[in-house]
């Protein structure tokens, strides 16, 4: 398996892993990576169960660019807006950097606006 592949195949397992399980143990066995690490915990502290589908996958030299959709329902304070028991569902795209076989660094963009007219928090445009 040649190293993008391998490096794909990383980021599969991870995202497997974390719909099983979001535990610190479960994110250091895959990332160095601590604000990552961070968003994980409050997002699960917030969308509890969450899950991620990827959609696609790319990888270039030690990257992998993910577009992807996560679900779940709102059941922690986001934005000072409080749980709201609705269901979500909305589009990202997050970048890794791996090393050593572990993920190193990301970079993370979500369709916000989406999400807030889901919780009710912008109206949604016709």
């Amino acid at each position: 398996m040649n190293k993008l592949s391998e490096n794909k195949d990383l980021i599969l397992r991870y995202g497997e892993a974390l719909s099983k399980e979001k535990t610190l143990e479960t994110c250091h066995k895959f990332t160095t990576d601590q604000k990552l690490i961070e968003h994980i915990q409050f997002f699960e502290s917030v969308f509890p169960n969450y899950q991620v589908f990827p959609d696609e996958m790319i990888a270039e030299g030690n990257k992998v660019v993910m577009r992807a959709r996560l679900t779940g329902r709102h059941e922690g304070e986001f934005q000072g807006i409080p749980p709201t028991h609705r269901e979500i569902e909305f589009p990202f795209v997050i970048m890794y950097q791996i090393e050593g076989g572990k993920i190193v660094d990301h970079w993370l963009i979500a369709d916000q606006m989406t999400l807030m007219e889901q919780l009710g928090a912008v109206e949604a445009k016709a």
